[in-house]
């Protein structure tokens, strides 16, 4: 039987690029093919090339033995083949139903929507497959795991059974991991094939049958999950022997830089987010907080530096109140911030690198002087930074929008952690980058620490958690479960905390 698809000496150029270079790969009918990568390393291009959405200058795609011609995704559909984009496709304000419909919209008496027989259809996919989501939910009001189950429950609507799942695990929590994990299982056990586009080494020992591996637009090797590590892989991946745990010194904590008071904060559904918390972060140490995403981490943040308003409490950043400060004067008293959406909050897509790493500087001498910004200078920096955070571009005028989420994430490194900070906030440093982005990141929060500055790390994965911190605080809806020295710290007390259970050793008063 031969495999249901195949790619022949796919090679995709951009300008400055060769994102393919003669990529053969295959799929077989059942199975789970993990694809791993670095960010940029040419996986999604590829997929894309796939799904008709770029057209190859060189290559052929066979499915199920049978050459394609795929010139749109109309056409790949046609073929069977579905795609899972790492940012979702759908429009908020209308129900998972009419999400699904869309473009194929079911109709009665010639032009009535017919919402019911599209929600029928909707429930039985999501039963026979485990999907578990109501057709009649507003898609803007669930969960981004549900949301992603909807994504794929369009694909099967459209009679996938090939399917693409571009980053499927970038934005989720470890529970709803595991809950797509039993989806794509249930998929593959009722004939469908699946591509598994990731960089995280567990997740692929977890799910896939295959490992194909992508460097530099090429494909470096192939590995067997069974007899494969994490190591093995990384290495594969990265061309170098990749450091999996955050090497670092013990912690020299100092002086209080960051003292939160009995803090307030107000969520968007107008329900307190964050519930009269207190904590101190010194010079010198890195505090972790861990929680499952939505326990109130996000407005905790968002408080802290000047982008949510407070209700009740007190922030001090290095003696200074700066509770109902403006984000630019928090900046200027010492704070750097790395937000957890990097598009949304952390860059401007459409500007080049350079101005991306001016954003908070931009006014301020040597860069400006007065309303004169002096584009030298400017160029100058720019190209430092990127050599110094390892920030792989054509050209420092290249627009940020058009690096891979790894280089996103180093340019918003650069600007924030180039400059003499006293508090440094990351919020989900790390999500969606490769292990050699994370093995770099890491370092330099380490790095941040041992020069002196405080540091609070946010973080989803309570892997990057124990790795980093000196102490780990967990929170649990919108309130410090405790504070753990990260001697006293495991999986099952964290997780324990977690889950808003209090285990009676290894814990501080928060």
């Amino acid at each position: 039987m031969p495999p249901v698809l195949e790619l022949k000496g796919i090679t995709k150029r951009f300008p400055g690029v060769l994102a393919n270079d003669h990529i053969n790969l295959t799929l077989n009918e059942g199975e789970v093919l993990a694809l791993l990568g670095e960010n940029g390393a040419g996986k999604s291009t590829l997929m894309n090339v796939l799904y008709g959405l770029y057209t190859p200058e060189e290559g052929e795609i066979y499915v199920r033995g049978k050459k394609a011609d795929i010139h749109g995704p109309n056409d790949a559909i046609a073929l069977g083949i579905g795609m899972v984009h790492q940012h979702f496709m759908l429009v908020p304000v209308l129900t998972v139903a009419e999400n699904v419909m869309l473009g194929m919209e079911s109709v009665k008496h010639g032009f009535v929507l017919d919402r019911e027989d599209a929600a029928t259809k909707v429930r039985a996919i999501s039963e026979k497959y485990g999907l578990e989501v109501d057709p009649n939910d507003l898609v803007g009001e669930l969960p981004v795991g549900l949301q992603q189950r909807v994504e794929i429950i369009k694909l099967l609507y459209r009679s996938a059974d090939i399917l693409i799942l571009d980053e499927p695990t970038a934005v989720l929590t470890p529970q709803e991991v595991e809950g797509l994990f039993e989806v794509v299982r249930s998929l593959v056990a009722q004939g469908k094939s699946v591509v598994f586009i990731t960089h995280k080494l567990k997740e692929v020992l977890a799910l896939a049958d295959r490992v194909s591996v992508l460097r530099g637009g090429k494909v470096v090797g192939h590995a067997d999950p069974k007899t494969s590590t994490e190591r093995d892989l990384a290495s594969l991946m990265v061309g170098r022997e990749v450091i999996l745990t955050v090497p670092k010194e013990p912690a020299q904590p100092k002086d209080v830089v960051l003292k939160v008071e009995n803090l307030e904060v107000m969520g968007d559904r107008h329900r307190m987010a964050v519930r009269g918390i207190s904590f101190e972060v010194r010079s010198g140490e890195i505090v972790g907080v861990a929680g499952v995403q939505g326990n109130g981490q996000t407005e905790l943040v968002e408080a802290l530096t000047g982008l949510r308003p407070v209700v009740n409490g007190k922030i001090t950043l290095d003696g200074r109140d700066i509770t109902h400060e403006t984000p630019r004067v928090i900046t200027e008293t010492g704070s750097a911030h790395i937000p957890e959406d990097r598009q949304r909050d952390g860059l401007v897509l459409g500007y080049p690198i350079a101005d991306n790493l001016i954003l908070n500087t931009y006014y301020l001498p040597p860069i400006a002087s007065g309303l004169v910004m002096h584009a030298n200078v400017i160029a100058e920096r720019a190209e430092r930074l990127v050599e110094e955070y390892d920030v792989r571009t054509p050209s420092i005028t290249t627009p940020a929008g058009n690096l891979s989420g790894g280089n996103q994430q180093k340019v918003i490194v650069a600007r924030e952690l180039s400059r003499e900070v006293k508090l440094v906030i990351a919020a989900q440093p790390t999500r969606g980058l490769d292990v050699g982005s994370i093995e770099y990141i890491h370092s330099q929060l380490v790095r941040k620490r041992d020069e002196g500055a405080a540091v609070l790390v946010v973080s989803a994965e309570l892997d990057e958690v124990l790795g980093l911190a000196d102490r780990i605080m967990v929170m649990f809806e919108g309130e410090i479960m405790g504070i753990v020295p990260a001697e006293q710290a495991t999986k099952e007390n964290i997780g324990l905390l977690m889950a808003g259970v209090h285990p009676e050793a290894g814990k501080e008063a928060a």
